[in-house]
């Protein structure tokens, strides 16, 4: 019984990675390729066409072809204006580490925030001017209430996201920082705001992790990984192996094998093994989505981050949407595009698994098209340049208010 109980947690924790989510990834479009699954076909001969579309959209938005790592910290950034930048410039940082577990703390708290926030919630930012919507919303939002030291336990310290704080926050304050009203909804509201009283509540208990140079506060993460990196060199998919490590029991209601919480990991039939993690599909979304942010703050203080395009592209609605609206996936069943679908259900797993595997085979083709090497493009580039922005044009292309085209029913954790 012990070493049943060993192997399902060795199982458990493999799934824990950016390879696991690849491979399984793969092993879906495989069948896909092979008219083997049950909700989506997939149409190859599209891939070109989209892999031009996506070129296209790439040049337009960066025209010298230098695009950035996808990370949140391009949503910072308005009319030209770094907005964290401003602030981080006004204030006193002790070192570098300081300066980087601050950033930590802004690209934790506001990724985790980062779910769809739905058509209708805006936000107005006062020192601008600005009127925001949606990611970019939601990323203003998140700066500015960290600014204002929403997550702060230390009113002469705003700029911290701290544990002692977040386990008591509730979602009226969360409300009150996202302006929402009547006319002004936010999807998932109530989710988010235990979301970030779990994180709280998960730092407090690690604070080995956390809590290493400072009171437990997400920031705590830049030390952990400062103190793991080798010669001052640190894969990428580390930083993400480290957040699913520590920040695991932040995931409610989600799969957890012996003991481990698997985090945003689903059921499809047509993954099958011989072992405990039969029929898992891992894909990390908002997980990865964090690591690639995370890579700016360590790089600006020192840390060397190697082997990027080991992280896989992102699970989500505008990478998808861009595979379904340019024809590369095509639903079995149209009418399943018209009711709002649970995340959890087999039909979103196969989805989101296609778009990682199809993310890694667009890439040759669009760095083909630009006349690209892989170090100047790395996958993050695409995602950034291309994907994500070429899934919210063509979204707007073909439907009112750029929705898109599969209606996900979503706590405010996954999307």
């Amino acid at each position: 019984m012990t070493h049943k109980l060993a192997s399902e947690r060795d199982v458990a924790l493999s799934l824990l990675s950016a390879s696991a989510v690849r491979e399984r990834a793969r092993e879906m479009l495989t069948l896909g390729r092979a008219d083997a699954l049950p909700h989506f076909r997939v149409d190859a001969t599209k891939i070109e066409t989209t892999a031009d579309y996506v070129a296209d959209v790439i040049r337009m938005n960066y025209p010298d072809l230098r695009v950035p790592l996808h990370a949140r910290w391009r949503h910072f950034v308005f009319g030209g204006r770094d907005l964290w930048a401003e602030i981080a410039g006004k204030a006193s940082w002790r070192d570098a580490a300081a300066k980087a577990r601050a950033a930590f703390d802004l690209a934790i708290v506001s990724v985790l925030l980062d779910a769809g926030a739905g058509p209708d919630w805006r936000y107005r930012d006062d020192a601008t001017g600005l009127i925001t919507s949606r990611s970019e919303g939601l990323a203003l939002a998140s700066l500015r209430m960290v600014e204002a030291g929403l997550f702060s336990a230390d009113v002469r310290d705003p700029l911290r996201v701290d544990a002692a704080r977040l386990v008591t926050l509730t979602s009226d304050e969360l409300a009150h920082g996202f302006q929402i009203n009547a006319s002004n909804p936010l999807a998932g509201l109530d989710g988010r705001a235990a979301l970030l009283v779990r994180l709280g509540r998960a730092m407090a208990d690690n604070p080995e992790v956390f809590a290493s140079k400072d009171a437990a506060r997400a920031g705590g993460l830049f030390d952990h990984l400062a103190a793991i990196a080798d010669n001052n060199t640190l894969p990428a998919p580390m930083i993400l192996r480290s957040l699913l490590l520590h920040l695991g029991t932040i995931w409610q209601n989600r799969l957890t094998l012996d003991g481990v919480p698997l985090g945003d990991c689903w059921r499809h039939s047509a993954i099958t093994r011989a072992d405990a993690s039969n029929g898992l599909v891992p894909l990390h979304k908002l997980s990865q989505w964090l690591s690639y942010s995370l890579i700016e703050p360590l790089q600006q203080a020192g840390i060397a981050v190697t082997d990027i395009d080991g992280l896989t592209g992102l699970a989500e609605y505008r990478n998808g949407g861009l595979f379904i609206d340019a024809g590369v996936l095509v639903l079995r069943d149209a009418q399943a595009a018209l009711s709002p679908i649970a995340v959890d259900a087999e039909l979103v797993v196969e989805w989101r698994a296609l778009t990682v595997a199809l993310l890694d085979a667009l890439l040759p083709l669009v760095r083909g098209h630009l006349g690209v090497t892989s170090a100047a493009f790395p996958l993050g580039s695409l995602l950034e340049g291309g994907t994500w922005a070429a899934g919210r044009k063509i979204a707007k292309e073909k439907r009112t208010h750029g929705a898109p085209p599969l209606t996900i029913i979503s706590d405010g954790t996954v999307f």
